[in-house]
């Protein structure tokens, strides 16, 4: 299997682009508020991209893919930590963020960003780390 991890990648820029945006931004301005947006959004999008890369690794060490499909989120990272994609410390964090994220449904007050914000340092190096074993591990294949 090959895994295709360029818009994992990019995903990956774009957040942290966003973010030295955002760190340049007087906190009490409007571009605050805009760069502070897509942060969030960034973070989102990052988190599920590599969520559906994660899931799509998995079927190339499962004899059932329809099972794999119907895996939870954190059970995929359960998965990802049995077939050394990730440690179990990773995975820990990344239950973190994937919970952070869920909260985006119900709120999305500043209180909220600020805390997204604070997660950001470590989920962009667990991102860029997750993108390295799955393109290492799996191939990368033109898109």
């Amino acid at each position: 299997m090959h895994l295709n991890t360029d818009h994992f990648e990019r995903c990956i820029k774009t957040l942290e682009s966003s973010l030295a945006l955002l760190n340049g931004a007087d906190p009490e301005s409007i571009d605050y508020e805009i760069f502070r947006n897509a942060v969030v959004k960034g973070f989102e999008l990052a988190l599920e991209t590599g969520g559906k890369l994660l899931r799509k690794a998995l079927k190339a060490y499962s004899g059932s893919p329809r099972e794999v499909d119907g895996l939870t989120f954190k059970d995929v990272l359960r998965h990802a930590a049995k077939h050394d994609l990730m440690d179990t410390a990773t995975v820990e964090r990344w239950f973190v963020y994937r919970d952070n994220r869920n909260s985006t449904a119900h709120d999305y007050g500043v209180g909220f960003a600020e805390d997204t914000l604070k997660l950001l340092p470590g989920f962009v190096a667990d991102a860029r780390s997750l993108e390295t074993v799955l393109r290492e591990k799996l191939g990368r294949v033109d898109a």
